[in-house]
């Protein structure tokens, strides 16, 4: 099968191209932005990309065109596709029935650590000879890569098991429903639920309606892992359940953890000892994460002494606190947070990391929640650990451009915050408050304009402070 892509450089539908491909398929894809890194991972893989939706590309003739949710209506390629009736289908749902059919799934779903809880899964279950597929919003360092069909390749080698990230966030233009409805999970990981993208959720009610969905979809034979902090959780489960379920994070009945000082963990089910993680990662998140990954192998037969012996061994996501260089004694980490919950725990790992050493947060609010300016009164708290804090809202009135006062919004933490609307104005401010020992977090959910290497050259000398 022809497949053509309609915004291929996407993370989520990279990766599907990718997956397409090595399942056989001939992919070519078209974006606005067709650039690198992304560009270039998808030509390696002899996929073949143009710039722009022009309507010309008709011309290619293939036999489905596969559409992300970047697509809206008006878009030149899309309009001639939909008065012609050509066939066309969701990325979500081709995943679904080309890719996860006859695979025992396993989605992790939640507002916040899909990537990093589905990264340690997939670890898990490679370390334990599983040789799963996945598809994650990320690139788990273990691997290099962030999609695969199975380490084996495709065909009759290929895994029958196959972890795969579950956003909520809808599936296209034409079907609103959450991605995750398409995917069909046999174990599913309900890692966590507060209210996030306002673009399209009015408010959590709506988003505990899809999760419940999710929910509907998982068999009786399958098993939920759910987080049993959530109040939104409960709320959700209370609808109706109809699978196993276990519930990890409480000291009730399920998978709890007892934490030591050095950020290990000791892993107890029903309030038996299952051994301790000794690993690199630090953050009670983080530490969550890891215990709903050990539950959802034990599913599919991962004693849980392996998976805890597999964590050991975890190597996180790039992205995810990663340290990107040194300089002059002075740090500089890169991190995908860009919600407040996800802003204040990624500052408070950093801070019980680091002790009493300088933290200053370099922070794009990019996220469409974010620029709607639904939650910019939860800033000022969700970064009070940091000594310093340095904004950035891009001018005008592009795609990246905020919709309200980021300095406005920051005033409550006084001379503490200082904000920017150039990018070279920024990396001065940092580059000049920063003095040894410093730990610069950079936190956005996009590129940053390569803030990190910008900041860490001019730490070096290679540019004018």
């Amino acid at each position: 099968m022809h497949i053509h892509i309609l915004g291929i450089c996407g993370t989520f539908m990279g990766g599907l191209a990718v997956l397409a491909k090595q399942a056989g398929h001939k992919v070519t894809g078209c974006d606005a932005n067709v650039y690198p890194p992304m560009s270039t991972q998808l030509e390696a893989q002899g996929i073949e990309l143009i710039q722009g939706f022009g309507a010309e590309q008709l011309a290619l003739k293939p036999d489905l065109f596969v559409i992300g949710n970047v697509v809206v209506r008006g878009n030149p390629l899309m309009e001639e596709i939909l008065n012609r009736g050509l066939p066309y289908t969701s990325g979500p749902q081709w995943i679904g029935e080309h890719i996860l059919r006859d695979k025992w799934v396993l989605a992790v779903a939640g507002t916040h650590g899909k990537t990093t809880t589905s990264a340690m899964l997939a670890w898990i279950l490679e370390d334990a000879g599983y040789d799963p597929g996945f598809l994650i919003g990320g690139v788990p360092m273990n691997f290099g890569i962030s999609a695969r069909l199975s380490g084996k390749g495709a065909g009759a080698a290929a895994s029958s098991f196959f972890v795969i990230e579950a956003d909520e966030y809808d599936t296209a233009f034409f079907d609103k429903r959450s991605k995750f409805v398409h995917y069909h999970a046999k174990t599913a990981i309900l890692n966590n639920l507060e209210y996030d993208h306002a673009d399209i959720f009015p408010d959590l009610a709506a988003i505990e309606t899809q999760f419940h969905h999710l929910v509907r979809t998982v068999p009786g034979v399958g098993r939920l892992v759910v987080n049993g902090r959530e109040p939104a959780l409960q709320r959700v489960l209370e609808r109706g359940c109809w699978s196993e379920k276990e519930l990890f994070g409480t000291d009730q009945h399920g998978w709890s953890l007892t934490t030591h000082a050095d950020d290990s963990f000791d892993v107890r089910f029903n309030g038996e000892l299952q051994g301790t993680v000794h690993w690199s990662l630090s953050g009670e998140h983080n530490r969550m994460n890891g215990l709903a990954a050990i539950a959802a192998a034990r599913h599919v037969g991962v004693p849980p002494a392996q998976a805890i012996a597999a964590l050991a061994r975890f190597e996180n996501v790039k992205r995810r606190m990663e340290l990107r260089g040194t300089v002059n004694q002075i740090s500089v980490f890169d991190d995908f947070a860009h919600h407040p919950t996800a802003i204040a725990t990624t500052v408070a790992g950093l801070r019980k990391k680091v002790g009493d050493a300088r933290i200053l947060a370099v922070l794009e609010p990019r996220s469409n929640t974010m620029k709607l300016g639904t939650m910019k009164g939860a800033l000022p708290g969700s970064l009070h650990e940091a000594d310093l804090v340095f904004g950035y809202g891009a001018k005008g009135s592009g795609k990246d451009a905020l919709g309200w006062n980021l300095a406005e919004a920051l005033a409550p933490m006084g001379s503490k915050a200082r904000t920017f609307d150039e990018l070279e104005l920024l990396v001065a401010a940092i580059v000049q408050a920063a003095r040894p020992g410093d730990q610069v977090l950079v936190m956005s959910n996009g590129g940053f304009g390569g803030v990190h290497q910008k900041i860490l050259a001019a730490l070096s000398g290679l540019l004018p402070p």
